[in-house]
């Protein structure tokens, strides 16, 4: 089966190579490729799943395997004192928000340092290049800090953060913690990513100068498209040095 799959992978992967099935075209159905191939239809939707891993291909629900376009690779600039989504986006990217109150509620409590079902305000901010989904991200604040005239969906996530700023003290420190790690379920849906597929995942928490913390956020951004840079500052006399 491991043979046949990598052929069948290696096959299709020359044809998308080679410009024989192009960016945005539709992969023939599975049970047409499981006859041409002359293989099983989990042999075939394993050989698929090594594509999808690699990026090539998509899987939309209820249409079918795409090939995809080139994906843009974006960075993620961390060490940064101000939380703003759009570190993990590029300006190119169009960026969707939609906004849920929700109960603190599983480990929201002691990321947000908060009791059980204190009122929250949940940013889901979605990033699409072209058509495809490209990276995620959740958001959340105390319901007493989130725009009272924030709106439910947006395109301007940039302006919905930027007014967050504007509400609370000063921030007094950021901590982010990055691990890779596969999706969930739910997040290789809503990306449109193979569940094999490593992703980036980054939790900021930022603390005021009082000592509250003010906004907890938890980003994934797919391992074919992402990098992490950190720059660390320091300070000798009058020179600083960046590294």
């Amino acid at each position: 089966m491991a043979s046949r799959r990598h052929v069948i992978a290696d096959d299709l992967r020359t044809q998308i190579s080679t410009g024989r099935i192009k960016a945005g075209e539709r992969l023939p159905s599975e049970a047409h490729l499981a006859a041409r191939y002359a293989v099983s239809t989990p042999t075939l939707r394993s050989a698929l799943a090594v594509l999808q891993g690699e990026g090539l291909v998509e899987k939309v629900h209820g249409r079918g395997n795409f090939v995809r376009h080139p994906v843009q690779r974006i960075t993620y600039v961390g060490g940064g004192r101000t939380p703003d989504a759009q570190t993990a986006t590029d300006a190119a990217l169009r960026m969707t928000v939609r906004t849920t109150h929700l109960p603190a509620r599983g480990d929201l409590p002691a990321l947000l340092r908060v009791s059980a079902s204190s009122p929250l305000t949940e940013f889901l901010c979605l990033s699409h290049e072209g058509k495809s989904p490209h990276s995620l991200a959740r958001i959340y604040v105390p319901r007493d800090l989130a725009p009272a005239d924030g709106p439910s969906e947006s395109t301007l996530c940039e302006g919905v953060l930027v007014r967050l700023r504007e509400l609370h003290p000063p921030l007094a420190e950021v901590q982010e913690r990055v691990s890779a790690r596969f999706p969930t379920p739910r997040e290789a849906a809503t990306l449109r990513i193979s569940s094999a597929m490593p992703v980036l995942a980054v939790t900021r928490v930022a603390t005021d100068t009082t000592g509250r913390v003010v906004e907890a956020a938890r980003l994934v951004l797919p391992g074919d498209r992402a990098d992490a840079l950190f720059t660390h500052d320091t300070m000798s006399g009058d020179k600083r040095t960046e590294g």
